[in-house]
């Protein structure tokens, strides 16, 4: 009876730990389109129960480059179905532009992914490290956000954490739809956006030759574009 006595109150708060564990909220964040010269940025942040890592393993989620763009939206459409939550932020070219004016790629990055982490709630938070020193990225979105989440950062976070990975698939896909969204706009092959891609070195080459300044679609600040457009003006 002395030992039941004291062991009775510890067996239910044993439990109650054990249901906030399987009800424990995973948020994931990464990034698509920080490099590409032409078009916007998207930054997704996905938020999940820790029991539908299980689905998304199921589902054959990983790294959204290790994918086809078919099975990406395939993929996204399951993973919006069992999402507790998501936010995917979009940042244009224009306005990379004008923040580069005032503050490093790495700043932008943070910047974005702080507002992504501050729109979402979740009990622990995995991102995508966007800076050469990981624990530091953690650090500063941390501060800016003033989350109160447990906030981790980790490179290729998208091939090691599945939430991540599924964050990956969102960004990568949203990405993809505008830049076909902008050839149609425009009415031209513009091709990834990428600068080793050579549809997009030839639309702006193209454009530039034809209208002697850059796309407003570009990154103007991109070194890529200003050789371009210094070779034709």
């Amino acid at each position: 009876m002395f030992f039941a006595k004291y062991l009775q109150p510890k067996i239910r708060l044993l439990n109650v730990y054990e249901i906030q564990l399987e009800n424990m909220l995973l948020l994931g964040a990464d990034e698509a389109g920080k490099g590409p010269v032409i078009g916007s940025m998207f930054v997704a942040g996905l938020v999940i129960e820790e029991e539908k890592l299980f689905d998304l393993a199921g589902y054959g989620v990983k790294d959204s480059k290790k994918l086809t763009p078919a099975k990406r939206e395939l993929l996204a459409r399951k993973i919006n179905g069992i999402a507790t939550d998501q936010y995917i932020l979009e940042v244009r070219a224009e306005i990379i532009d004008e923040l580069r004016l005032v503050m490093t790629m790495n700043d932008i990055m943070v910047r974005s992914f702080s507002q992504v982490v501050e729109m979402l709630h979740a009990d622990r938070a995995v991102l995508d490290a966007a800076d050469v020193d990981a624990a530091r990225f953690a650090r500063s979105v941390r501060a800016l956000s003033k989350t109160t989440m447990d906030l981790i950062a980790e490179h290729k976070a998208d091939e090691h954490h599945l939430v991540v990975s599924a964050a990956s698939i969102l960004a990568k896909v949203r990405r993809d739809a505008s830049m076909r969204e902008l050839e149609s706009a425009m009415q031209c092959k513009i091709g990834s956006g990428y600068p080793h891609d050579r549809d997009t070195i030839a639309f702006l080459s193209n454009w530039v030759r034809e209208n002697r300044d850059l796309p407003p679609c570009a990154r103007h600040s991109w070194a890529t574009a200003q050789r371009i457009k210094a070779s034709f003006i």
